[in-house]
């Protein structure tokens, strides 16, 4: 679906750059994309390393456009909008990955009838394994949705939500969970060290045993309460720990963790 369309990306950082190579690992040309990064060291650099047409200016990118994505701070958005706005063309497929501006908002910042979709991906993607959440403005095409879909799939799982007020509580839980998860890596680690393990043989346990219990959630389609059921044997020493877990309200911990999360991205709109 992407093969044939001209992709322009307004901002070059680090989510940026992870559509662009992901798009370019799906199959989709760099001679199809364009990016607008007014950092010359970084213009530069993807340039160098995937040889799309980048420039300085956001208005010289955006002619031509089939979608348009807006990779740059919340602060920006408006005033990036408003800059583009005369240059983009009514099919063009205007997707939003700013955290916190709503689409009633990017609805009145682009021109009227304009296909807009905002966009919740996760940090994950950067290694083609994030999630992404959808939501397209009232009334948008098959074909408009379709696109984007296709954009975000290229750097891993792809949501539609049913309305945007799911968006909050998707941003306080996979967009934040990262971090949640690497302050659990670390303390894991830090735990195996504190029984005497060095600490590259601890971080090498912790890291598998994450990665092999998530897969193991996922390909046996079990609840995680089972799972750990399973695990948890009689006067056994994972009983023995799960209940200094319990007693430090670790479980309480992480569901306010994501309700704090949610609660500031709603403040944030």
């Amino acid at each position: 679906m992407l093969q044939r369309s001209t992709i322009t990306f307004i901002g070059g950082g680090q989510m940026g750059s992870a559509l662009i190579h992901g798009l370019i690992q799906a199959g989709v040309s760099s001679t199809n994309i364009r990016v607008a990064e007014p950092v010359h060291d970084q213009r530069r650099a993807l340039i160098d390393r995937y040889k799309v047409a980048a420039f300085p200016d956001n208005c010289a990118a955006v002619p031509g456009s089939d979608l348009v994505i807006l990779a740059v701070k919340p602060a920006l958005v408006a005033s990036v909008l408003k800059e583009i706005a005369p240059y983009l063309a009514k099919e063009t497929v205007l997707i939003s990955i700013a955290a916190g501006v709503t689409l009633s908002r990017l609805v009145e910042l682009s021109p009227v009838g304009q296909p807009v979709v905002r966009v919740m991906p996760n940090t994950p993607s950067l290694i083609g394994a994030g999630i992404s959440a959808l939501c397209p403005v009232a009334g948008i095409s098959a074909a408009a949705l379709a696109q984007a879909k296709a954009v975000m799939a290229a750097v891993g799982e792809v949501i539609i939500l049913p309305n945007e007020a799911m968006m909050d509580g998707v941003t306080a839980l996979s967009a934040s969970g990262p971090a949640y998860v690497f302050l659990i890596a670390e303390a894991l680690s830090d735990g195996g060290v504190a029984c005497g393990l060095p600490r590259d043989l601890a971080d090498r346990l912790t890291l598998q045993t994450l990665i092999g219990s998530a897969k193991l959630i996922v390909d046996s389609g079990r609840h995680p309460g089972e799972l750990k059921n399973q695990v948890t044997s009689p006067a056994g020493t994972t009983i023995a720990g799960l209940m200094q877990l319990e007693q430090a309200g670790v479980r309480g911990a992480l569901m306010a963790a994501v309700m704090a999360a949610w609660k500031r991205a709603r403040e944030l709109q």
